[in-house]
């Protein structure tokens, strides 16, 4: 079976995307998961242009790979200097690593104005800094940088910069589309003649300016390219980079070449999130077969056919990509959304119970008032909990108070004071926070964390507030979402209202509540006992 190598690029390439800064703990991580997952190669960084990648390799020598190769990358000579005495060439040495990518110009243009040199020292700069490599046993991988560019404007003389290359003795020549702006017709036509001209294995180094990495890095191998660059989610500089987490699966899943093994396609998706969570980017949750999204369905008849044949509306098994199949619920819903929604709980309804009915009318006019649960399963399992009869509610609020104050000094004081009540007992406390919801949610944490032990280890991730709609300015109504996580999971809850404050309270509540009935406490028998101690300290 004919095999495509996957040459990472996230920590070099993908690091220059606006607001991510990836610390040296951080790309040792990244590295070690990369080549966990089955990539051929990763790209480390440039030794050259910085002391933190000059830190990564040294640190990263300690590292046994069992898959990939880590590259240092660089650029060719500088112009009329010996390769020899070249900083940039003695950094990559340095790094010890068995694998160096160079880049070089292909275009003429950049040859006249980024390097100012002439044309021949160009093609030299080349040649002798790859054969140089070779001679100290480096595998070499040349990227020819603006080489399709390059090609437009003068073909003949990106073809010689390639030649260059092959003649210096890389292993591989990687065809890069620096600006992103090449049409797949054109990739294919030029591939045509450059395989013609040379005949060293080729790769491909696409960006996204114009939407078309994927497309033509999957283009590029079914032309006969045998290395495919990109990154992580697509990060890299201005639009991005080729999206490894789309690429892969379609080399995989639609093209049927098994580039890593069927377990570690598995892995994708949580590939995907854990680099998105170190560069703090959250990943679109559109993105195929990785985003949150890629595998939800919505609409009421989608949802029914997917109930009877995933492949009605599936290109793909999302298991297949460490994915899942998610069913939203909306005003759109039909009542197989309810039922499939409810299929792991104990309260599972029939498509044809008058209950299901009811629920579905719930939803319908909750979302009419403002309500959303796409992204708040937590308040939508507690509600069908409600119109079902077997909610219990764990406490009961007998009001709350909020003070907020900007003093002299231009800072902002807020406090909450509150009263709730647990059984037979009224517990009465306060609390400051940074705002309004943060001094709220800490005062009835404070409240409930002797009753409800678990909500120590409760942590609020996410808030955000949509206007629902802004005819009438500040008085409109608002959605908040909340979101929440423990050791285990993390859920979404909403709250509706024209009261900022109110609508979070709602949110609050329901996040802390579902958060312990999943976690199944009985609902009053376990904090019995603490429930008798506050009785006997307010006596």
């Amino acid at each position: 079976m004919r095999t495509v190598d996957i040459y990472d690029t996230t920590l070099r390439d993908g690091s220059q995307r606006e607001g991510v800064s990836l610390s040296v703990s951080d790309k040792l991580k990244i590295a070690e998961k990369l080549d966990e997952f089955g990539v051929t190669y990763i790209e480390g960084g440039w030794p050259g242009s910085n002391p933190k990648d000059i830190e990564f390799f040294k640190k990263a020598a300690a590292v046994k790979f069992k898959n990939a190769k880590l590259c240092a990358f660089g650029s060719t000579r500088r112009p009329g200097e010996p390769v020899t005495a070249d900083p940039n060439i003695k950094a990559i040495i340095e790094t010890g690593t068995e694998t160096a990518t160079i880049f070089g110009k292909s275009w003429d243009f950049h040859v006249y104005d980024a390097l100012k040199t002439t044309l021949e020292e160009n093609l030299a700069m080349i040649e002798e800094t790859i054969a140089y490599l070779k001679s100290i046993g480096r595998e070499v991988i040349y990227d020819a940088e603006h080489f399709f560019d390059g090609y437009k404007a003068n073909p003949e003389y990106a073809l010689l910069t390639i030649e260059a290359a092959a003649k210096g003795g890389a292993d591989v020549i990687v065809l890069c589309d620096t600006n992103g702006g090449l049409m797949p017709w054109e990739l294919s036509a030029i591939l045509s003649v450059v395989k013609e001209r040379v005949k060293l294995p080729l790769g491909i180094h696409a960006h996204d300016d114009a939407d078309m990495a994927t497309a033509n890095s999957l283009l590029s191998v079914q032309e006969g390219i045998t290395q495919i660059h990109g990154t992580i989610n697509g990060y890299g500089e201005r639009c991005g980079n080729a999206n490894l987490c789309t690429i892969i699966p379609n080399l995989q899943l639609k093209m049927g070449l098994q580039i890593i093994s069927p377990e570690q396609l598995k892995s994708i998706t949580r590939l995907s999130r854990y680099v998105a969570e170190l560069v703090n980017i959250a990943p679109p949750d559109q993105q195929p077969y990785v985003g949150y999204n890629a595998f939800a369905h919505k609409g009421g008849v989608h949802i029914d056919a997917v109930s009877k044949q995933p492949a009605t509306y599936e290109h793909a098994n999302p298991e297949l990509v460490g994915n899942q199949r998610r069913i939203l619920v909306s005003e759109l819903a039909g009542r197989s959304s309810i039922t499939i929604k409810t299929n792991d709980h104990a309260y599972h309804l029939q498509k044809d119970q008058p209950e299901t009915a009811s629920v579905l009318q719930k939803l319908k006019e909750m979302e009419h008032y403002g309500y959303q649960f796409e992204g708040a399963e937590g308040s939508f399992e507690l509600l069908i909990l409600k119109m079902m009869k077997a909610y219990r509610p764990l406490f009961k609020l007998e009001g709350f108070r909020m003070i907020i104050e900007k003093r002299e000094d231009g800072q902002l004081y807020s406090e909450a004071t509150i009263k709730v009540r647990v059984g037979n007992v009224q517990i009465h406390t306060a609390a400051e926070g940074n705002g309004p919801v943060n001094a709220l949610d800490n005062a009835l944490r404070k409240a409930l964390e002797e009753v409800y032990p678990d909500l120590k280890k409760f942590k609020l991730t996410d808030f955000k507030v949509r206007v629902i709609d802004g005819v009438d300015g500040t008085g409109a109504q608002v959605r908040v979402l909340i979101e929440t996580r423990d050791e285990y999971r993390s859920w979404g809850t909403v709250g509706v209202s024209p009261n900022v404050i109110e609508a979070s309270w709602i949110a609050l509540v329901d996040s802390l509540e579902y958060g312990l009935i999943c976690r199944k406490l009985p609902e009053f028998e376990e904090a019995k006992n603490v429930l008798d101690q506050l009785k006997q300290a307010q006596a």
